[in-house]
């Protein structure tokens, strides 16, 4: 390890919190250890690798940092101290994380003891030409916004002839910035659409009991990727510990790859995942697809400011494969054209809009002719259909174009999150299509077609099964729990353009 770069070592170790275990004794290390401490050589070959970063922990003990150095000024006022892991077994440094510290109103005591789960973040700031410092050392109270939930991996109990969904995930920050009556989730200082991609896909892996080291193939679809040239998949394969691992050279055996297609950059790939699940080899078992986005637009003051009314923030996961499937792919049907209504040249920070191209021959001609191609191709009548769920970069078009298509709202509206957490692009009808599993009764038949400037649209029907009913129980953060959580903190304009410029 000694002759790797620095940041490779620093997060190789915190990104996932890698520990070890003597076989002999049961000692814990938090790194990784060719010998223990305690057994001296006889322990060599018998220490085994543990991760942290599925497990709860306790804040033993605090202080409040006032002053930070130069990397970390722009948190401002933090919560640092000391957590614990297995009974006080592992002990490990970390910050307190999406908390904006108000020192005079503060009690440290009341913090302290209390019950953490670890959150991948961003580590602290650093110039645009290096390379984006992470960790996991960052925790939030498990009582609070995001629970702690157990990772359980389940041995598959039956194997369906179609493949599908058998597991998803769904991550917004606790942060809301409202218009009016609408309210969109924004990021927190730390966070961007790495962070997101990881928390989305950790939860779908809860959610589906899938052993990660099963998971074959990854796909990260997203058009806010804080590098150039550098993927997000492979961060999120190394942290959620994707694929089979070589302890040795902590290489994992996954194919990882960034895809980029506007707002349908995650559901294109939900037919390549389905192809891929549908002829499984050893190393293709299951296939992760994320749709993350910390969506881009100017300041309200800038050219191209009317997106930040509608922009939000977040990520969700979707796992394939042909066991406990909880909602079988029963066809699809995708159609794309070169319509400009969206887009960003290399090197601008902001998008631009193309307004008129926007509507008819961007969103709805290909929103109306994937959803109708499909319906036709399978013989379905929207009376067919219990749940329609459609990309939603505001209330009005997904809505618009579900009546075009013979959809009521008993139909569309259980499906329509925008105005809970903005569009959340890569995300946005993905989060759609969650929110619907998470009501959703077996046998019932969603069509969810999602759409991407530039222009294109996926088309896709899901039947449900009875295992739909199974898995609901390991899922605690929900959809409709993000939406109504009394830990949700909503800030001002100001303070939401600050986390947008990040660490």
């Amino acid at each position: 390890m000694s002759s790797e770069p620095i940041e490779r070592r620093v997060s190789y170790i915190g990104d996932r919190l890698r520990g070890s275990r003597c076989r002999i004794c049961g000692r814990e290390y938090f790194r990784i250890r060719d010998y223990c401490g305690r057994c001296g050589r006889s322990s060599i070959g018998k220490m085994e690798a543990i991760d942290f970063f599925y497990e709860e922990g306790v804040l033993e003990a605090c202080t409040l940092i006032t002053e930070p150095t130069n990397k970390f000024k722009k948190l401002g006022a933090y919560v640092y101290g000391i957590v614990s892991f297995h009974n006080g077994k592992v002990r490990v440094p970390g910050r307190l994380t999406d908390k904006i510290v108000d020192p005079k109103n503060l009690d440290l005591d009341e913090l302290e003891g209390r019950k953490v789960v670890p959150r991948f973040r961003k580590r602290h700031a650093v110039s645009k030409s290096d390379i984006v410092p992470t960790i996991s050392l960052t925790f939030t109270f498990s009582d609070e916004y995001y629970p702690y939930q157990e990772y359980k991996i389940e041995p598959p109990k039956k194997e369906y002839e179609s493949p599908g969904i058998v597991g998803y995930g769904v991550y917004v920050s606790k942060f809301r910035i409202r218009e009016g009556s609408l309210e969109r989730s924004v990021p927190f200082i730390d966070e961007d659409a790495v962070t997101a991609a990881v928390e989305a896909g950790k939860l779908a892996l809860i959610h589906s009991g899938v052993d990660n080291s099963k998971i074959g193939k990854l796909y990260v679809g997203s058009e806010s990727n804080p590098y150039a040239v550098k993927p997000i998949a492979s961060k999120v394969a190394q942290v959620l510990k994707l694929g089979e691992e070589e302890v040795d050279t902590g290489v994992q055996g996954v194919d990882a790859i960034d895809t980029e297609f506007a707002c349908k950059a995650a559901t294109s790939m939900f037919k390549d995942a389905t192809a891929l699940a549908y002829y499984p080899d050893a190393q293709t078992s299951y296939v992760m697809v994320i749709g993350a986005d910390n969506s881009q637009a100017a300041p309200r003051d800038e050219p191209g400011g009317e997106l930040d009314f509608f922009v939000g923030y977040g990520g969700c996961a979707f796992i394939f494969g042909k066991e406990d499937v909880i909602a079988e792919v029963e066809g699809w049907y995708s159609c794309t054209s070169d319509t400009p209504d969206f887009w960003r040249r290399a090197s601008e920070p902001y998008p631009s809009h193309g307004g008129r191209f926007t509507g008819e021959p961007g969103y709805f001609k290909h929103i109306i002719k994937a959803g109708r191609k499909l319906m036709e191709k399978m013989g379905l009548k929207p009376s067919d259909i219990d749940y329609f769920v459609a990309h939603q970069p505001n209330v009005k078009y997904p809505i618009k174009a579900a009546k075009i298509l013979g959809f009521k709202e008993e139909q569309y509206l259980p499906g329509l999150q925008v105005a809970n957490f903005g569009n959340t692009y890569s995300g946005s009808s993905p989060v759609g299509l969650a929110s619907v599993l998470d009501i959703a009764k077996p046998y019932q038949r969603i069509l969810l077609v999602s759409y991407g400037s530039g222009a294109g649209s996926d088309a896709y029907s899901f039947i449900t099964t009875p295992q739909i009913l199974d898995k609901r129980g390991r899922q605690k953060f929900t959809v409709r729990r993000q939406i109504e959580s009394e830990f949700k903190e909503f800030v001002d304009y100001n303070t939401y353009r600050k986390f947008k410029e990040g660490l």
